[in-house]
């Protein structure tokens, strides 16, 4: 079996997103699954979102009841053709992140985080962290930034940070 996953965080709505941009709709009408790592601001976009694919996410420190209630927990892990995903919004300070989230997600064989705006992709000890940064608050970054993965029979076998703006 083979996915692709979209992986989106920090869209920030209605402030940010006002709608999902032309540029992220391209890369999320042959989605399989769509990753949202917190700060969804609004269960809105989360609806939005699961026209094009079904949609998994995690609560951010600015998300609110109502995000809550469509569904989305603090953390989650699932299984992704095999591979063994967590998520959580904040994975705390970058100095021993990879530790940490090794520690917090034992049987994980990649975390998916948010919260910086920085994307990040990043191995070590047998696991893989991944921040998708944000399609649109890039904060300091050049661009704003999506995540694509490529999973077949329980292995990445490809993670790619997209710009899109």
């Amino acid at each position: 079996m083979t996915m692709k996953v979209i992986v989106l965080s920090d869209t920030h709505a209605p402030r940010r997103w006002r709608g999902c941009p032309p540029a992220v709709a391209e890369h999320l009408r042959d989605a399989d699954l769509i990753l949202h790592a917190g700060d969804v601001c609004t269960a809105d976009v989360l609806t939005e979102l699961s026209r094009y694919a079904p949609v998994r996410a995690v609560l951010g420190n600015n998300d609110g009841p109502d995000v809550a209630a469509w569904g989305a927990p603090e953390t989650l892990e699932l299984d992704l053709a095999g591979l063994r995903v967590a998520m959580i919004h904040d994975s705390g300070p970058a100095k021993g992140r990879l530790n940490r989230m090794r520690r917090r997600f034992p049987d994980a064989d990649l975390v998916v985080f948010g919260h910086s705006h920085i994307p990040l992709d990043e191995s070590g000890g047998g696991l893989r962290i991944f921040n998708p940064g944000s399609p649109t608050d890039r904060r300091r970054q050049p661009h704003g930034t999506i995540g694509v993965l490529h999973i077949a029979d329980g292995t990445l076998t490809r993670a790619e940070i997209l710009p899109v703006t």
